[in-house]
């Protein structure tokens, strides 16, 4: 006996239920990180030449944002526009999170001009700060939720891990991985000259996605970057390592102990910047690639990367980027907005050395 007809009415809602039927399926054959709206799975982040400090922009699978300083302040507000630019380009509307590694100018000056051109959730700073508050801090800045952190914390961000390493001059209590292996690189790293107050009390990052692992130590002293290495390092192995404003003064140290396939060097001070602060991570065992974000005054051509790992050349004012890209397999890209070439890294094969 032959299936009933069926009428016009009952036909049209069959189409419409296999219609529902087959979005559903579609959805359901999406990873997490795809079915979000404007999701694509990578971590993005932007190293921006703000010509003194640093300003790093992660913007994460899940589309929220961390920048890690706000950059110095200048009387065009060239700088916030260059972060403002960044963000634009990352798609985002605002930044959820600005972090801000300790009081000089050069690393939070530029925090109203930036709030004039893009939106900030929170302000995350050092747990002493509270203490130490100007009570004439602007009422624009005043307004913003703060968060105040300590060593141990993890950030509130979504998409990707950050967990302070140091702050109020202090460091982690012990290895992140557990491990308790003695670092022998300790032997060879003697102390440093003593340090301000406001670079002893930087505040500084780890930042984990799937297997890439990054470092931020901010501007950290020798002596207090030393805790975080000997005599055991409570930091274990990192893909990519932004190089400390007092890295120079110590050797390579924490280069050779993370073994860090990348480091990016922003500068200090606007296109400042030694040989010295070139030549010392450049000789780090491991490293395959020093980017900097413009030449050092002494060390144009003859110290400095080669020209398509630098993002601003010397000549009239620049303001490109780099911008790394992660899946989190191991693997990532660095594109300079200068060249616009991109230099892949391939993950690394189990055991291998970093």
């Amino acid at each position: 006996m032959g299936a009933a007809p069926r009428g016009k009415g009952s036909e049209m809602m069959w189409r419409s239920c296999i219609k529902i039927i087959g979005f559903v399926l579609s959805l359901s054959l999406l990873s997490p990180a795809q079915s979000v709206k404007g999701n694509k799975g990578n971590l993005r982040i932007y190293f921006i030449d703000v010509e003194g400090g640093q300003a790093t922009l992660f913007v994460t699978p899940a589309e929220q944002s961390l920048l890690i300083d706000t950059e110095p302040s200048d009387s065009e507000g060239h700088n916030a526009e260059r972060i403002a630019e960044a963000v634009k380009d990352s798609g985002m509307k605002k930044i959820d999170y600005a972090l801000v590694s300790h009081l000089h100018e050069e690393r939070s000056g530029g925090a109203l001009q930036l709030l004039d051109r893009v939106p900030i959730g929170a302000l995350i700073d050092s747990a002493s700060a509270e203490e130490d508050e100007d009570e004439h801090e602007p009422v624009a800045l005043s307004r913003i939720r703060h968060i105040r952190v300590n060593p141990g914390d993890v950030l509130p961000i979504v998409g990707m891990k950050a967990i302070i390493i140091n702050a109020n001059g202090r460091s982690i209590a012990g290895p992140l991985d557990g491990s308790s292996t003695p670092n022998p690189l300790c032997q060879k790293s003697g102390s440093g000259p003593q340090e301000t107050a406001e670079n002893t009390a930087s505040l500084g990052v780890q930042i984990t996605f799937g297997k890439l692992k990054i470092i931020d130590t901010a501007e950290l002293s020798t002596n207090r970057e030393r805790e975080l290495l000997c005599p055991v390092n409570k930091l274990g192995r990192a893909d990519l390592y932004v190089v400390s404003h007092r890295e120079w003064e110590h050797g390579p140290a924490m280069l050779n102990t993370l073994g860090a396939r990348v480091a990016i060097l922003d500068g200090d001070t606007p296109r400042e910047g030694s040989h010295t602060e070139v030549d010392v991570p450049q000789r780090a065992a491991g490293l395959e690639t020093l980017w900097q974000l413009h030449p050092s005054e002494e060390g144009t051509g003859e110290h400095d990367s080669s020209g398509e790992y630098v993002a601003n050349l010397e000549g009239p004012e620049q303001s490109h980027f780099l911008k790394l890209v992660s899946t989190g397999d191991g693997s990532f890209d660095i594109y300079n907005s200068r060249t616009r070439v991109t230099k892949h890294y391939g993950a690394m094969s189990a055991g291998s050395e970093r």
